[in-house]
């Protein structure tokens, strides 16, 4: 058995978190379950370069092959700031950049994606769940600075050369939050969002960034969002919607569910019954943070799916194969000095 083999098969579909700076007994003994196969990191998790490095490699040697992965966007959605992490800029600075400059803005969103990953990879950290592909139509205060721009096209070049930054690093990509959720005011952290807009008018545009990526986007986070013209369910919970990226749009990286633990997917009762709504809907895998009591019920009460086999594959499939940096080496990697210079260019602009 291959390696990659070996890490597909002691994964499972659930990703949850840690509760401090190290990785404590219960931690370690949640990361070890076998329903186990990705860990994501918070701002609480960190102290410094040091500390996550050593975090990592911890998280590592509990269960060899586990995905760690960290919401780390740019802008106000940023784990990591300090000891030597650039300060990321939020993808409307890009989206702004694009409309004076095409080519410096797409250059810009390489070196923004190439640095993201740079940084976190030597630091042990396995994926960021970016780019967001949600649609900045002026409604909704979660997403507001975190979208490129208002018009899918510039939305998917953009994420596109991102994409490519992070690539360029050995990083994978997650779009989010499909099929959008930058038209709905509600916060789904808080309440649930409900989208009333036609079917088409969701997927000629809001969801057309995800059929124009395609094979580029290696997984995918669906919202914790009710279209109520598709599906009564959110879209993380929706046989229709899921089953409308796989069919339709083509997708065949990893799907994870949003947080668990979020209002918006409360509408699916228990965690227990959320993620099997999640997992019976097409997700590969889900998400249960800030909650441990939660995680516990669900490492206990989640019983294996019978058919994981292929998810696995696709989950350990965005494990980086390349080897990471170390920071010092980093530093003096010509590519790295130039896209940080960029980055800290478009910072000032």
């Amino acid at each position: 058995m291959s390696l990659s083999s070996q890490a597909a098969a002691a994964l499972g579909p659930v990703m949850l978190d840690v509760a401090g700076t190290v990785a404590g007994q219960d931690d370690l003994r949640r990361i070890a379950h076998p329903l186990t196969g990705g860990v994501i990191l918070f701002a609480r998790n960190y102290e410094n370069r040091e500390q996550l490095t050593a975090l990592t490699r911890a998280i590592h040697a509990a269960r060899p092959g586990v995905l760690i992965a960290v919401d780390h966007e740019g802008g106000r959605v940023q784990r990591f700031r300090s000891d030597g992490f650039t300060h990321l800029p939020p993808m409307r600075a890009l989206g702004k950049l694009w409309e004076s400059d095409v080519l410096g803005a797409t250059r810009a969103a390489t070196a923004v994606g190439f640095v993201l990953a740079a940084e976190l990879r030597a630091c042990g950290v396995d994926l960021s769940f970016t780019p967001v592909l949600d649609l900045d139509h002026g409604e909704s205060g979660v997403i507001g600075d975190r979208a490129f721009h208002r018009d899918a096209r510039v939305v998917t070049l953009l994420a596109k050369s991102l994409n490519h930054g992070l690539a360029l690093a050995g990083m994978a990509n997650c779009g989010k939050h499909f099929p959008g959720h930058g038209y709905v005011r509600a916060d789904s952290h808080v309440a649930i969002p409900v989208d009333e807009r036609p079917r088409k008018a969701i997927v000629d545009e809001d969801a057309a960034p995800y059929a124009w990526l395609n094979l580029g986007l290696a997984a995918v986070m669906p919202a914790h969002v009710i279209y109520p013209e598709v599906d009564s369910q959110p879209a993380g919970f929706s046989k229709k919607w899921l089953g409308m990226l796989r069919r339709d749009m083509h997708f065949t990286g990893v799907i994870f569910s949003d947080d668990l633990s979020m209002e918006g997917a409360s509408v699916a009762g228990s965690v227990t019954d959320g993620a099997q709504a999640a997992l019976s809907a097409g997700c590969d895998m889900v998400l249960i943070c800030n909650a441990p009591d939660k995680a516990d019920q669900l490492l206990r009460e989640l019983p294996m799916p019978p058919d994981f086999a292929a998810s696995a594959a696709r989950i350990a499939a965005m494990v980086p194969r390349s080897p990471a940096p170390q920071w010092d080496e980093l530093q003096a990697d010509p590519r790295y000095i130039e896209a940080r210079r960029l980055v800290r260019t478009l910072r000032a602009d």
